[in-house]
């Protein structure tokens, strides 16, 4: 957890006494079993991240003591390496869609002038919007840290109760929504794909930017917008009444001469 130089204590009770001495002087010291394979000698400098004994690195380590992006890094890495295993090969990508799924909240810290509280769980995206408009506002802002969540947690965790509760434990889901009255803006493909409307990509995009447009307008923009689609419709109505009834005239048969 810190930058420092190793040195190696007497060993007690079958374990090593391992020492770090970071720039400051202070030493740190950790107990390891003398059957973990160390990976560090006497007076090497070690950086803070680093592995000391051999074994897997714990994820929320990595992220605590990293960042995300190391962490990211490194689940790709090892994922892929049990697919190359198997000797399938995989695009970086793909994983990644998922890694950034269970990295996509954060949990408050100090919630500055905003109406967040401590401790609770927020989408990223949501907290950084917040970020940035209490920037613009001179406000003091959000401080939080980074989440990383398990794949069915993720899941379940989103704010659309329909793709939470497509996923798992729907009874559970659907009753929490009910209870606390909660609201479901169809943001996400999956949702949009249940209840049967464009998905917001690709050719549907447009369908819901327009949407999106008429949402932020006010209300007499809305009545004007409207009236002027009715107006269209009617016109169009009308056109198709006048080309029904033209071809019905044309079709009558002739009335002989007496």
């Amino acid at each position: 957890e810190i930058t420092g130089t190793v040195s190696f204590g007497k060993e007690t009770k079958g374990k090593v006494r391992l020492q770090i001495t970071d720039p400051d002087g202070v030493v740190h010291e950790e107990l390891v079993l003398k059957e973990k394979n160390i990976l560090v000698h006497e007076g090497q400098v070690v950086n803070k991240g680093e592995s000391i004994v051999d074994g897997p690195a714990d994820p929320q380590d990595i992220l605590r003591l990293l960042g995300i992006e190391e962490l990211a890094r490194y689940i790709v890495d090892e994922v892929q390496d049990v697919y190359r295993l198997q000797g399938v090969k995989i695009n970086d990508k793909h994983i990644q869609v998922i890694v950034r799924q269970m990295l996509r909240r954060v949990q408050i810290v100090n919630p500055g002038d905003s109406t967040y509280i401590p401790g609770e769980q927020v989408e990223r995206s949501e907290l950084l919007d917040t970020n940035d408009r209490l920037r613009s506002e001179d406000k003091t802002v959000v401080t939080y840290n980074d989440v990383l969540l398990g794949i069915t947690k993720a899941s379940l965790s989103t704010d659309s109760f329909i793709s939470a509760a497509s996923f798992q434990e729907t009874t559970r889901v659907l009753t929490e929504a009910a209870i606390m009255g909660k609201r479901d803006d169809l943001r996400g493909l999956k949702e949009n794909v249940i209840v049967g409307r464009l998905i917001p990509a690709g050719t549907g995009l447009a369908f819901h930017q327009a949407r999106k447009a008429k949402e932020e307008m006010d209300d007499s923009e809305r009545r004007a917008i409207s009236m002027q689609e009715a107006q269209e419709r009617a016109a169009m109505e009308l056109s198709a009444l006048e080309e029904s009834t033209t071809a019905d005239a044309g079709d009558e048969p002739a009335t002989p001469a007496e």
